[in-house]
């Protein structure tokens, strides 16, 4: 059985309380997603899912997001092993973005880098010049064994 998901209320009020979860998708279908592990926390990376990827993920309990470069449906860590499994969502005031606590199976990364975290470099500022600074050179898999160019993601 497929979730279905009812428009959002023209009534902002209702849209924060408890009832129906009605996701306010974008002009593209689309709702952000942020992703947490569940243990501790860290930040994993930032998606988007179409009402498809957001049906998965309540059905399975697997993260399903969509992905705008494939423009298709896309189960985390179907070719990785790095699965992850759902053990919270919540949903913001305006119900236009969701936050997804996981725990990460296999290598307990979620980066198509082999890293833990998307989130691996820290931009500063030096002399006028945006820089990126590496902070996680720890990977948990070799990338190019895994994926081909049409998978990493």
């Amino acid at each position: 059985m497929t979730i279905t998901f009812d428009r959002p209320p023209s009534d902002k009020g209702a849209l924060e309380v408890d009832g129906p979860f009605t996701p306010k998708f974008d002009a593209n279908g689309l709702v952000t997603a942020v992703v947490t592990d569940a243990k501790d926390g860290e930040l994993l990376m930032v998606a988007h899912m179409d009402a498809e990827a957001l049906g998965l993920t309540l059905e399975t309990g697997i993260a399903h997001y969509f992905s705008r470069s494939r423009n298709k449906i896309w189960k985390k860590g179907e070719t990785s092993g790095n699965l992850q499994h759902v053990r919270e969502v919540r949903v913001d005031c305006d119900q236009d973005a969701v936050w997804l606590k996981v725990e990460v199976a296999g290598h307990d990364a979620t980066c198509h880098t082999g890293r833990r975290s998307c989130f691996y470099r820290r931009v500063s500022s030096v002399g006028g010049e945006a820089r990126l600074e590496i902070t996680d050179h720890h990977r948990h898999f070799d990338p190019d064994t895994i994926y081909d160019d049409a998978t990493k993601g």
